[in-house]
């Protein structure tokens, strides 16, 4: 195979992909990287957006770097967002309606891409794109495995190394003269991760943390210089008129080594006084790391309840609330990140191999989001549903109990039916024969049941009717007669009687109902 189709449907040639992009640029490769961070200012952050804005990004990146690097509760917080996806289960799936051929292709894909050893290392690579809008690994050439085409490693460059030329502002490219050197196809992986809508130099997540880390920075400094003096006696010292710079230096040094020492020397003539001790709170300065910090938790995982716990509005119900914020998005990452997995990765390996013609039917890669239901509540509530005739289907029962149908052949869980041993033959001397026991009658219903019990009283009370009327000449008799007949039962009985009478009754109405509904009346 000497041409192949790109996702975009260009051709490329084989021999152009066998090297990685950056081979030949030397420059990227020795560049060091800078620290914006070191001494930023308000006004020096401004100008460095600004330039973000303007083409210049390399400033805006390396102070993304410095931010994750240098604030322990960003680090901490990205890591779990980026950390969720990363866990998570995938697979390698066909497209819609597939063919034979298809689903044996997806089979093949996912057993090539179980031989990427580092693929769970580039997946969690991909997620750096959350934070600073775009991420980019480079394919470092290919080469055969046991006659497949697989990528040798795939390495992570670092935003520094790319550009949004004027005019193309969503289109990254690496940095170089003319406007960059567009990305070579089958030769990276390209992933774009946008927090907010816009241009990508000011979509990425870290655009909307930079403020709350300058602030959290002054803060901490400020919260150090008064950790410094607290407790400490202010010192002054006194010199003569007319005393020499060198004099006035020693005296000065005799305060700084008073301070940490305990102990100095100064000329005779001068004087040191010793005031109060440095007082003051530190909780303006904790309020206002503690909301820098409150701000960045909900900037990126939208709530802060997963964070930390201040124990005042932290319940357990508010938690639940804060965490399936965490969960949408987490499933959110998982698509984006597949998308571009299966563009970048899953399609190049496919094609390269022969498994795919085009982009548009190639098996796509998903990560398994779901998170199985109750699976008591589900066995209570489906048998009843199944007996009333509602047609469920069993691939839907076990995708929401996240049960795997069993392969063919496979061994699967079964109920062990006891066996039923018949009653034992009993032999009877009677005309010399043995005599087969009955079968054992199904149980009674509850209006069978009330009807045994009645059945001696109601028969004499019919009995009784019956002869009264075949005797009376008029239905003035049969009435005087009925008053005659009362029932010899006491009202207790009565009460008992008709109460089961009811509640037969209405069970047999129950049941009838049930009847009809599952014959599909």
């Amino acid at each position: 195979m000497t041409r192949i189709l790109g996702p975009d449907g260009q051709p490329l040639r084989l021999n152009e992909i066998r090297e990685p992009q950056t081979a030949q640029l030397t420059s990227l490769h020795h560049e060091v990287a800078g620290h914006p961070s070191r001494g930023l200012t308000p006004s020096r952050l401004a100008s460095l957006l600004d330039s973000a804005e303007q083409g210049d990004i390399v400033a805006q990146y390396e102070l993304f770097e410095d931010m994750e690097e240098k604030d322990g509760h960003i680090h901490a917080e990205m890591s779990k967002r980026r950390r969720a996806v990363a866990q998570l289960d995938w697979d390698i799936v066909p497209p819609d309606n597939a063919t034979a051929k298809e689903k044996e292709a997806a089979a093949a894909l996912y057993n090539l891409m179980q031989g990427l050893d580092d693929f769970e290392e580039v997946i969690f690579d991909t997620t750096d794109a959350i934070g600073k809008g775009f991420a980019c690994q480079e394919f470092d050439g290919w080469q055969r495995v046991d006659g497949n085409w697989l990528p040798k490693a795939i390495i992570h460059r670092p935003q520094s190394w790319f550009q949004l030329p004027r005019g193309v502002r969503q289109e990254i490219r690496l940095r170089g003269p003319s406007g960059g050197t567009p990305l070579q196809p089958f030769g990276w992986i390209t992933h774009v991760h946008k927090s907010k809508s816009g241009y990508l130099e000011r979509s990425a997540l870290f655009r909307v943390l930079v403020w709350p880390y300058l602030f959290k920075n002054y803060s901490v400094g400020d919260l150090a210089e008064f950790l410094e003096i607290y407790g400490i006696p202010m010192r002054v010292g006194k010199y003569p008129t007319g005393a020499t710079e060198k004099e006035k230096l020693t005296l000065l040094r005799a305060l700084a080594a008073l301070g940490h020492n305990a102990a100095g020397i100064i000329p005779l003539g001068m004087e040191l006084d010793f005031l109060n001790a440095a007082q003051g709170d530190p909780a303006a300065f904790q309020l206002m790391i503690e909301w820098c910090e409150r701000t960045q938790s909900k900037a990126i995982l939208g709530g802060t309840l997963t964070s930390q716990a201040d124990g005042k509005t932290s319940t357990n119900a508010l938690g639940n609330v804060h965490n399936e914020v965490r969960k949408d998005l987490r499933d959110a990452d998982a698509k984006l990140l597949a998308k571009t997995l299966s563009r970048d990765l899953v399609y190049p390996i496919a094609v390269l191999n022969g498994l795919v013609d085009s982009w548009a039917r190639c098996p796509r890669l998903v990560f398994d989001v779901q998170e199985a239901e109750d699976l008591s509540a589900y066995a209570t509530a489906l048998p009843p549903l199944v007996k009333l005739g509602m047609q469920i289907p069993r691939s839907w029962a076990q995708q929401r109990l996240a049960i795997p149908e069993p392969a063919e052949g496979e061994e699967v869980l079964a109920t062990v039916t006891e066996p039923v041993v018949p009653p034992a033959q009993v032999p009877t001397r009677a005309m010399g024969k043995a005599v087969a026991t009955a079968e054992t009658p199904p149980p009674k219903t509850a209006d069978q049941q009330l009807d045994d019990a009645l059945r001696p009283t109601t028969d004499r009370w019919i009995d009784q009717v019956r002869a009264l009327v075949q005797s009376a000449s008029s239905l003035d008799e049969i009435r005087d007669g009925l008053e005659q007949l009362l029932p010899d039962m006491t009202l207790e009985q009565y009460a008992d009687a008709m109460a089961q009478a009811l509640a037969a009754a209405a069970l047999q109405g129950r049941v009838e109902i049930l009847q009809e509904v599952a014959g599909g009346a």
